[in-house]
């Protein structure tokens, strides 16, 4: 079967929806962003704020590289994993890219404070909006499936269950 890797906007629901599929699956669940965080000791903006995101980006690649060898399981991955080629390609070797497809407000909706997301400072549905567009070929590219993630976390694990015939 290989890895469910859940690609997508930040805030697309890909670490609910990860978490409701590893228990219903029995497989293991990966959010790259926590193993980042336990491998350096430091949140997510403590990495891009005193690093930078570059910083951030090789962790994230590292963790990406890491998971792809461990037993099959579902992935949530960060919002910019797909940003690399080399990432897609860890991906994409390793199993199924899934991209959940959320619209701007969704995922505004759905972060509420922003405080914690380095980048979106300022109007979040604005930053998320700029971050989609800039984002939106490379995530269609990337994703084997696409799935509509604007509902709830349950209606979308069941789209992704369908769409993967897990």
């Amino acid at each position: 079967m290989g890895h469910i890797w859940l690609i997508g906007l930040m805030g697309s629901g890909k670490s609910a929806v990860g978490s409701v599929l590893a228990e219903r699956s029995g497989l293991p669940f990966y959010d790259i962003d926590d193993r980042v965080e336990r491998i350096s000791g430091r949140t997510v903006s403590d990495i891009f704020f005193i690093e930078g995101e570059d910083a951030f980006r090789n962790l994230e690649a590292d963790q990406l590289r890491t998971v792809a060898a461990e037993p099959d399981g579902i992935v949530a991955t960060g919002g910019g994993s797909v940003l690399a080629e080399s990432n897609v390609a860890t991906m994409s070797d390793s199993g199924t890219v899934v991209l959940l497809e959320v619209t701007p407000e969704t995922a505004a909706a759905r972060i509420g404070d922003a405080g914690t997301r380095p980048l979106l400072g300022g109007d979040t549905l604005e930053r998320l909006a700029d971050i989609f567009a800039d984002r939106a070929v490379a995530y269609r590219v990337a994703a084997e499936v696409v799935v509509d993630g604007n509902d709830d976390v349950e209606t979308v694990a069941d789209r992704v269950e369908t769409a993967c015939d897990m």
